[in-house]
């Protein structure tokens, strides 16, 4: 016969496996692998006024975001067969209108520290964060005026990866990769278009981004059946996918192992931090997808901000 005592021991043993057996299911959850989120802010919400091709690898793979803390006791579960579990819902903040932003001397500007950027682009959007292991990030836009980089709008609120900055970005890993990348031809959203520039997929049932690195479609939109290992139901993952844009990381795919990693969006904001995207309000996110222009070869810049220089 149990007592009391070993049956209360025996519920939250239960209890514990299984949470940990839920597992978590998208970009917009952060913890697919057992992260505990780097940051402390809420998710994002405010502007703050503020005086393609391929992805490009990072130039070195020195620092990773795994020196965020630890807890001091943790459970390991294997990851789930697929992502596309519903997630909570949480409400977007309503449109709020910003002040565009004042016009400092290029040399003034986060974007005057960057050398690699094609000489083509004429678009420019700044994600960096005061270290690799933080999920709370801000976010610039600026754009070419006569050859030097003014700034769009005030500076945003954003989140990353729950483990934050990775200069090497597996799959499954809740890190988001540093570097500069193009940004997809294709924006996608379970709302319609908001009137972007690009073309525009009003998501439907059974549309997935597959992120199983054994398929031969790994790392791209595809409509049909799910492609399993964390690939997302894109069509269910709300608010988080109301819209969203393609961050060209891995595209075309570099074969690695293990893989380099998978769908890393500029969505809406969850509750927190991501599992490898970069998200922002919704009212914030709309400025910068609406302002966006394929004609101007976009392109964005992710790194903790004492390391940009190297971009």
């Amino acid at each position: 016969m149990r007592t009391p005592l070993r049956r209360a021991v025996f519920s939250a043993i239960a209890g514990v496996v299984l949470v940990g057996a839920l597992g978590l299911t998208s970009c917009a959850d952060p913890d697919r692998d057992g992260a505990v989120d780097a940051g402390s802010a809420p998710a994002d919400t405010s502007v703050i006024d503020a005086s393609g091709p391929a992805d490009s690898a990072s130039p070195s793979a020195s620092t990773s975001a795994s020196r965020s803390p630890s807890p001091s006791v943790s459970l390991s579960f294997p990851p789930p067969a697929s992502r596309s579990t519903k997630p909570s819902l949480s409400r977007s903040p309503s449109r709020v209108p910003t002040s565009e932003a004042a016009t400092p001397a290029a040399s003034s500007n986060i974007a005057s520290r960057l050398h690699t950027i094609p000489a083509g682009t004429r678009q420019l959007i700044v994600v960096h964060t005061s270290g690799y292991g933080t999920s709370v990030a801000s976010l610039e836009t600026f754009e070419k005026v006569n050859g030097e980089w003014r700034p769009k709008f005030g500076v945003m609120n954003a989140r990353i990866g729950a483990k934050g900055f990775s200069d090497s970005h597996q799959e499954g890993v809740s890190t988001t990769p540093t570097g500069v990348y193009g940004i997809g031809s294709t924006m996608y959203g379970v709302l319609g278009n908001p009137g972007v520039k690009y073309s525009y997929h009003h998501l439907v049932a059974n549309d997935y981004w597959d992120e199983n690195p054994s398929s031969s479609t790994y790392n791209s939109f595809v409509h049909g059946t799910n492609p399993g290992g964390y690939s997302e139901a894109l069509w269910q993952t709300v608010p988080q996918y109301n819209y969203f844009a393609v961050i060209n990381y891995n595209i075309p795919v570099r074969t690695a192992t293990p893989a380099r990693g998978s769908g890393i969006f500029l969505h809406v904001s969850g509750s927190g931090a991501t599992a490898g995207c970069v998200s922002l309000a919704q009212s914030n996110l709309l400025r910068v997808l609406e302002w966006l222009d394929p004609a101007a070869s976009p392109r964005i810049a992710m790194a903790p901000s004492q390391n940009l220089g190297r971009y």
